[in-house]
């Protein structure tokens, strides 16, 4: 295995992350299998794992904390908050009162006296971002995490928080954890220039976007049955024309693949691990199987022809569904946070018969 240094912390990290998300109730049940997989990534090498207080609801940092004993010293523990408990109105987010309460919690489940990297699992627009960093400052200052870090932020958002940090005299945020894939490349427009220009480190999930580039939509005419498309139809429904188009390029990227002696999961980890800014890419496997077909991923090398066919396929900085990127903006979905009211000239509307053609 491989070892890239996490941004500017000095902490030495694997290639390859071991995502934990798929471990609970929300794929491997079995505790004593899920921590078979953990202690088979640790025995080849990679030395951190990723993990959130929603994963099936706080199971899957218990199974972490069980798989941790006897090797905590050996292994970069990363989880995040932000995900809704139970009903309560604050009993989510990124407050300072949830920050503090939340933390205590993951620490309980973990079975463990501090988290290494504890991440914002999303933006919070209702929170202040010097709240926010103020609170994870205090708790770096507690000894109760190392390092903090974010999650799907936009570029601005990640320029605010450093800036936040450094006007307030706190510590800054040390990494982004961004959605990335050959399917969904659009964290190269400016997320991953914005982490080199501030020494982010960088953690990537979802580099098989989801399963489109597992290799499954590959052989067959009927792209194949799936629990996540009731689940996540945006993504994963393959009856909605952007899915569809997915399946096709998929299919194309199994056959070049395939000519450069590689089997597509192997080619879509390999391409997100050859960016510079990338230090280690988050697998989530649910089986044992999973992670052994992709353990010697950090080894392959992907000459420039095989990249430069990529490119042709989906172009740099192209997103092809942006359901895939993780966080939707509210000023994106929000109507009237991207329309001008109360203007006193005249407007323009189309009839009705105009807008049926539309």
């Amino acid at each position: 295995m491989s070892y890239r240094t996490l941004g500017r912390t000095g902490v030495k990290i694997s290639q390859l992350t071991v995502g934990a998300m798929n471990f609970g109730s929300r794929a491997t049940a079995d505790h004593d299998e899920a921590i078979r997989i953990l202690h088979r990534a640790f025995d080849a090498g990679i030395n951190i794992v990723d993990t959130a207080d929603g994963y099936s609801q706080g199971e899957s940092e218990i199974i972490v904390g069980k798989a941790l004993k006897g090797r905590r010293d050996d292994i970069v523990v990363a989880t995040k908050f932000h995900s809704q408990w139970g009903d309560g109105i604050n009993t989510r987010g990124s407050s300072r009162r949830w920050i503090f309460q939340e933390v205590e919690n993951s620490l309980r489940r973990l079975d463990i006296d501090h988290i290494d990297l504890y991440q914002q699992h999303k933006p919070d627009p209702e929170v202040d971002i010097a709240e926010t960093v103020g609170a994870l400052d205090d708790l770096v200052r507690q000894g109760k995490i190392r390092y903090y870090g974010t999650t799907t932020n936009e570029p601005h958002l990640l320029v605010e928080a450093q800036w936040a940090a450094a006007r307030d005299g706190r510590s800054r945020p040390v990494s982004e954890q961004a959605p990335y894939s050959i399917l969904a490349r659009g964290v190269e427009r400016a997320t991953l220039p914005v982490a080199r220009k501030y020494d982010l480190g960088v953690l990537t999930w979802s580099p098989l976007a989801g399963g489109w580039l597992s290799g499954r939509h590959v052989e067959g005419d009927e792209a194949p049955a799936s629990a996540r498309a009731a689940r996540q139809p945006d993504r994963h429904d393959p009856a909605l024309p952007i899915n569809r188009t997915k399946r096709e390029i998929a299919i194309r990227l199994g056959d070049l693949a395939r000519a450069a002696g590689l089997s597509l999961p192997e080619l879509a980890v390999a391409f997100v691990l050859n960016h510079p800014a990338v230090d280690s890419v988050i697998i989530g496997p649910r089986t044992f199987e999973h992670l052994e077909s992709l353990l010697g991923v950090p080894d392959i090398v992907l000459d420039a022809s095989v990249l430069d066919a990529i490119d042709e396929i989906v172009p740099p900085g192209v997103t092809l569904n942006r359901a895939d990127e993780g966080w939707l903006p509210p000023w994106l979905k929000e109507s009237e946070d991207r329309r001008r009211h109360g203007s006193a000239r005249p407007t323009a509307t189309l009839p009705t018969a105009a807008l049926a053609g539309v």
